[in-house]
């Protein structure tokens, strides 16, 4: 079915509408604009929990701004896919290398973040937002575990609490979608459930190319199908009995970039009881929101490019701390 103007309108695709419209935001510092590209009743979820409502999201927005009055930042990737014939679901990967002043010196800081948009005829409706505070967190010199512990996390609603789709590649939280390009779809989900979730970590192979690319948090690029596996294992560590969950997926094949991209809006669900990586155990458990944008060429995966907030993770355990050990490490 083809996407009604209607949805991206006055801009000639999605593409186009998403770039422009954060630029104008973001980098021309409309904030207001806000008022225009958002429903009253739009919902964001993040690293640190759901925002219901266009305020919040224009606080939240002059208040990041404010932290950071040099940051600006381009798109480096926009996976986007209709959903219906006047709306459509884009998956923003936005890249920023910045130079900020600190205690009296310039401080380089590179960081991405992928802001997952579902907009109908134009307006925001729900967003889906992950940023890698940890790269900022490392290059400012700043202790993580002293970032965390000054960030509350407020918790999930809405369709975060929501069940995981029945069958992602037919309808994700962001509805229903055509299915396209299922073959790659279906090579995605079959590595994340068979690697990440099951650890079978020798099948990375299977699925990807010997010179593979890994960028990740932290401004971390890790190479080969070795690193890779070594780079989950310390992922996942801490959290033992963790399942990763697809919650939406969309595809987009452009040359403007390389090609096949398949988009994963994941979450991890996992008790922090494995490796003491963010210091003492709790026991309890945490929910990780991530994205992932994997490129496809030849049936392989070839780069994936993956973010979540550690720094808000950190802070998810902080608070299960305070409430006291709820059950005994796993001692295996």
């Amino acid at each position: 079915m083809p996407l009604d103007p209607v949805a991206y309108l006055p801009h000639k695709d999605p593409d186009d509408f998403i770039r422009e419209v954060t630029d104008r935001i973001w980098v021309d510092r409309d904030i207001d604009h806000i008022v225009d590209n958002y429903e009253p009743d739009s919902i964001v979820h993040t690293s640190l929990g759901t925002v219901v409502g266009r305020d919040g999201v224009i606080e939240g927005s002059t208040i990041r701004m404010g932290s950071t009055p040099g940051h600006i930042g381009q798109a480096e990737d926009v996976v986007w896919e209709a959903r219906g014939d006047d709306a459509f679901l884009s998956s923003h990967l936005v890249f920023s290398a910045d130079e900020h002043l600190v205690d009296g010196r310039n401080i380089r800081i590179r960081k991405r973040t992928v802001a997952n948009c579902l907009y109908r005829r134009g307006r925001m409706v729900e967003e889906w937002v992950v940023r890698d505070e940890l790269a900022d967190c490392l290059q400012r010199g700043q202790d993580p575990a002293e970032a965390a512990r000054r960030l509350v996390f407020q918790g999930y609603s809405g369709s975060m609490l929501d069940d995981p789709p029945a069958d992602v590649l037919l309808k994700g939280v962001s509805g229903a979608r055509e299915d396209e390009y299922r073959p790659e779809c279906e090579m995605v989900l079959e590595f994340i459930d068979e690697v990440w979730t099951r650890r079978r970590l020798h099948r990375v192979r299977d699925f990807m190319i010997r010179d593979l690319f890994l960028h990740t948090i932290g401004d971390r690029t890790v190479i080969r199908p070795e690193r890779y596996q070594s780079d989950l294992l310390a992922m996942v560590g801490p959290f033992p009995d963790a399942r990763f969950t697809v919650r939406d997926i969309q595809t987009n094949h452009s040359p403007r970039y390389a090609g096949m991209r398949v988009a994963v809006l994941w979450t991890m669900h996992g008790t922090y009881r494995g490796t003491p990586a963010f210091g003492p155990l709790t026991g309890r458990p945490v929910t990780v929101l991530g994205v992932s944008q994997f490129l496809i060429q030849d049936g392989r995966i070839v780069k994936e490019v993956r973010v979540y907030d550690e720094i808000s993770l950190r802070a998810q355990i902080e608070a299960g701390r305070e409430e006291g050990p709820q059950v005994e490490a796993n001692i295996y």
